[in-house]
């Protein structure tokens, strides 16, 4: 039986695969599970909810809310904020746990539940099993829990401070103000269009333009947002702004534009970040996270800072684990999740580009030459599809012909070989001093890949 949660919360195209009732079961389940944590002293548990502006939102919400309060849990409705709102909100307000319902970068019709602990951490495998097993128990008879009526059921309260206490506390965090910095923002349609704007402004920044900044709950991220680019590129061109931020759906990640309209990705918002905080004293074991998949031309730039750089497997909950096991303060991915363990439980996107735009304010240079702290060494990424991926560890020919290419790059390239956790494939990843060999190595690889673990 496939497992239902994924490496962020339970995802599938909403009314099909995740459907009100299984949104009803997993937040019974989770009233259980998660209110029950800790012991709560004869109280209420209270859970924090809240979602992104897709139109299946609207009727997962209800069926989430109502398996909560009638699970005996007071409720905190929040409306439509980003997932890193919520998780500030959930630890800010002391309640017992979070829901936010959002598929993040997917396409409108996806959706997804996420559950988050006491404090708005992300939750264990373990709790996250927990929950499934609760869910199923109810599913096939085994579990039959009496429920709470009368006064015992919960309670529905309308938070609306939440929107404010978020913002807020994201200006109060900024280590300077954004004065004079103009901003062009992309909402992605999403649960940061309203938060993203009043926050940048607030700071002192001048938001010159927004983009992705209507959601009418079908627009998400369609040709907006941090997985298109093209619009905040030409923004940035046309007004001439000093830095363009695009979010995703739930605000969790964000990528960046200079003022030619250049992209500034996650591994080179994270090196920019690194220097400030080195300098600032911020920068806990002078140490920043990343990821496997981060650029080459990063881990150099890092080496040459004087920056020590801790590797995760790939997915922003590894790098979370990583500076939490070791109370580093920095960390993220190239995709633009950027976590900020001083000031938030998980990657946040507008707190991100508040940072970004705090270093422009205080340096007086623009985002081109903070960029060149680091330099993107060309990448090439071939996905080798229908082969055993279970035999890339195992595979004598596939070894050497590693090892031949990681001589051949020396020490400005590299190569890795990844099987997808998902589908039947290898991710083939060459870095290389140049576009043209990089390319060639990849393609080498990929050959032998196809012809050794075919299927």
């Amino acid at each position: 039986m496939a497992r239902l949660f994924g490496t962020d919360g339970v995802r599938g195209v909403a009314n099909e695969g995740l459907t009100a009732e299984l949104a009803l079961g997993l937040s019974m389940a989770a009233a259980h599970v998660l209110g029950e944590a800790g012991g709560l002293g004869g109280r209420r548990p209270v859970a924090v909810v809240g979602r992104d502006p897709r139109a299946s939102g609207e009727f997962l919400e209800a069926a989430v809310i109502a398996g909560l309060a009638g699970s005996g849990v007071d409720v905190l409705r929040v409306g439509v904020l980003p997932t890193p709102a919520v998780a500030y909100l959930t630890g800010a307000l002391g309640a017992d746990f979070g829901v936010m319902l959002s598929a993040s970068h997917n396409a409108m019709p996806d959706n997804g539940i996420k559950f988050l602990a006491r404090g708005g951490h992300k939750l264990d495998d373990s709790i996250e099993d927990a929950i499934e097993a609760d869910y199923r128990g109810h599913l096939d008879g085994t579990l039959d829990r009496p429920r709470p009526t009368g006064a015992g059921v919960g309670r529905v309260h309308e938070y609306t401070e939440g929107f404010d206490k978020y913002v807020a506390h994201l200006v109060a965090v900024l280590p300077n103000r954004l004065d004079g910095v103009r901003v062009v923002i992309d909402g992605a349609h999403g649960a940061a269009a309203r938060v993203a704007p009043e926050a940048f402004a607030r700071a002192g920044a001048e938001v010159v333009y927004t983009l992705g900044a209507e959601p009418t709950g079908l627009n998400i991220n369609d040709g907006v947002g941090s997985t298109h680019l093209d619009g905040l590129r030409r923004a940035m061109r046309e007004h001439r702004a000093d830095l363009g931020i695009a979010l995703d759906g739930d605000a969790d990640r964000c990528l960046a534009a200079d003022a030619e309209g250049d992209e500034v990705d996650g591994d080179q918002i994270i090196a920019i970040l690194a220097v400030a905080m080195r300098e600032a004293g911020t920068l806990r074991g002078n140490t920043a996270v990343g990821t496997v998949m981060a650029n080459l031309g990063f881990k150099l730039a890092m080496e040459r800072e004087g920056i020590a750089l801790v590797e995760t497997a790939v997915g922003d909950r590894y790098v979370l684990e990583a500076m939490k096991e070791h109370g580093y303060a920095l960390g993220g991915e190239q995709s633009g999740h950027v976590i900020l363990l001083d000031h938030a439980t998980t990657g946040d996107g507008t707190l991100t580009g508040l940072m970004l735009g705090a270093r422009l304010a205080a340096t007086r240079k623009p985002l081109a030459e903070l960029a060149q702290v680091m330099t993107r060494l060309p990448q090439v990424l071939i996905n080798v599809k229908d082969v055993d991926k279970s035999r890339v560890a195992d595979c004598g020919e596939l070894t050497l012909a590693v090892k031949a290419a990681t001589e051949e790059l020396g020490a400005t390239g590299r190569v890795l070989l990844r099987p997808s956790g998902t589908e039947p494939l290898v991710r083939v990843m060459v870095e290389a001093a140049d576009q043209e060999q990089a390319k060639a190595v990849a393609e080498r690889l990929a050959s032998v890949v196809r012809s050794q673990l075919a299927v």
